[in-house]
């Protein structure tokens, strides 16, 4: 199952494996479970500090296997065959619990060695889930580390029944206790946060960052990134705040048009602006929401004061705003109410799950298109539902999805309501715009690919926006207000490219620097 590459590079990190690790694995006769087998067959091969044996228990998910040391039960198992991106997962487990050291926080993981129990914690992922890695990691290292939290990640088309009566329509889907914990992309410490939040006056350990910095970057995707990095190498004190690191980046299953990149998937992508970000003295502050900025007044040194959803204020002579995108909503009734029961967003990640049934995806663009071929081998039947009078995808696309038997495209069609059980997705109410004559269309799940939004609207006030919610900005990057400059996908740039992005962070952060030693003392 592991090809030569990949088996080579394998047995270079179990080198690092310095105690015995025991694969117990709950065999059975289906193909994953065969799969399983030899792949766990051929792990093992690798290290004479691995081994295989067979799990007799009765009431574990078959197949499965626990990753241990003998004698010992960690909790942490995985349930199905941990590949694509959760290969790397398997990875770190078997390093951890081979007494490799983790390089997370040890404030964040001396935090989980501290929690009690018992907190048994079940993550249902896919395979091609690019956010899926980072939930199932922390939760790995907080079984590792406790003995009194366990963790079983769960393919979810393997065991489909399972997947189907509890409701999963989107990945990672965890579970705690047996009841619902969170979905989407978690940090360790937000997973920490939610399950043993810290009070006020257990935060006080933490290190202070300045309250007022020569730059202040707020994002931390291509754009923000590079306008950190560029401001920090001209020895400006720079602090960045980002909601997540690597901003949309990490919703990209491969971005294949970077110079010098000829491929490279987002989350792996997204980690290595975090990485170079860290290689500078920038103060970096994750999982931090920018709620609200204030210009200073016209006589102040400073340009703005920001302040952050934990009531936290950041203050800086010049200010980079690249705070990115999100996906643009329907807003039609029940989108909202089956967001993650049916309604997603991303077909990559959550597509597997849909495996047979019958799926919509709404917008023709070459996103829409793109997901709906996508899903077309996967889905029993994709229905494409397209505002427009015709499909605005690229001609090659366009192609590919007329070879396709089991699509049917639906153009000049307005989206009217997400019908439901109260469980999940059941259908799409459509209306024709030239007759009005409505239709409902029969579904699982609906993928809405409608494009993007700026994340601006904490900004409204405080700088020009466009009717759309683009920062305003100038050929410098120059927004409304002084010494306060924009770059990236919330900007009114006309091409939202990731290269696009970077190069207009290092813009911003030139036109910064240019600002404070023309007017700063």
């Amino acid at each position: 199952m592991l090809d030569t590459t990949l088996t080579t590079q394998l047995s270079t990190y179990l080198e690092y494996v310095t105690r015995p690790v025991e694969l117990r694995a709950a065999t059975d006769d289906s193909t994953t479970g065969r799969r399983m087998s030899e792949l766990l067959g051929e792990i093992a091969a690798l290290s004479d500090r691995l081994s295989v044996v067979e799990d007799p228990s009765d009431d574990v998910r078959r197949p499965s296997f626990l990753i241990t040391n003998p004698g010992e039960d960690t909790g942490l198992r995985f349930a199905g065959v941990p590949l694509g991106h959760e290969f790397t997962s398997l990875v770190l487990a078997l390093l951890q619990v081979g007494g490799h050291p983790s390089t997370e926080d040890p404030a964040l993981q001396q935090r989980a060695r501290e929690l009690t129990g018992p907190l048994h914690f079940e993550t249902f992922f896919s395979l091609s889930c690019q956010n899926c890695p980072t939930v199932v990691q922390a939760l790995d290292l907080m079984a590792v580390l406790n003995p009194q939290v366990t963790h079983t990640a769960i393919e979810g088309s393997a065991f489909e029944a399972e997947a189907e009566e509890r409701g999963i329509r989107s990945v990672p889907t965890v579970f705690l206790n047996g009841e619902p914990f969170g979905q989407g992309r978690m940090s360790l410490e937000k997973i920490l946060d939610k399950v043993a939040p810290l009070a006020p006056e257990d935060r006080s350990d933490t290190p202070a960052i300045p309250a007022e910095h020569d730059v202040l970057v707020i994002g931390g995707g291509p754009a923000g990134a590079t306008a950190a990095i560029y401001t920090a190498r001209k020895g400006l004190s720079t602090a960045l705040v980002a909601e997540r690191m690597g901003g949309q980046v990490l919703d990209t299953a491969a971005i294949e048009n970077l110079p010098s990149l000829t491929r490279v998937e987002g989350p792996a992508y997204g980690q290595q602006l975090e990485t170079h970000v860290r290689e500078y003295e920038v103060d970096v502050l994750p999982d931090h929401r920018a709620v609200a900025l204030e210009p200073a007044a016209d006589d102040s040194p400073l340009a703005a004061v920001v302040r952050l959803e934990d009531g936290t204020e950041l203050a800086a002579r010049t200010v980079v705003l690249a705070t990115g995108a999100h996906w643009r909503q329907l807003g039609v009734p029940g989108e909202e109410e089956y967001r993650n029961k049916g309604v997603t967003y991303c077909p990559h990640c959550d597509g597997p799950l849909f495996k047979g049934k019958r799926v919509a995806v709404i917008g023709g663009g070459n996103s829409g298109i793109e997901a709906a071929i996508d899903l077309a081998g996967v889905a029993a039947h994709v229905d494409v539902v397209e505002f427009d009078t015709k499909l605005r995808a690229d001609e090659v696309l366009l192609h590919t999805l007329g070879t396709l038997g089991n699509v049917d495209v639906h153009v000049n069609a307005a989206t009217q309501e997400v019908l439901g059980d109260g469980r999940g997705v059941t259908g799409l109410r459509v209306a024709d715009r030239e007759s009005g004559a409505e239709s409902t269309l029969p579904l699982d799940g609906v993928f809405v690919q409608i494009g993007l939004l700026p994340n601006t609207g904490w900004l409204k006030g405080s700088v020009d926006l466009t009717p759309r919610g683009e920062i305003v900005v100038d050929e410098s990057l120059r927004t409304s207000v002084e010494g306060v400059y924009a770059a990236g996908d919330c900007t009114t740039s006309r091409y939202k490219q990731i290269v696009v992005a970077a190069g207009e962070g290092a813009q911003a952060a030139l036109g910064a620097f240019d600002h404070l030693i023309r007017t700063v003392a």
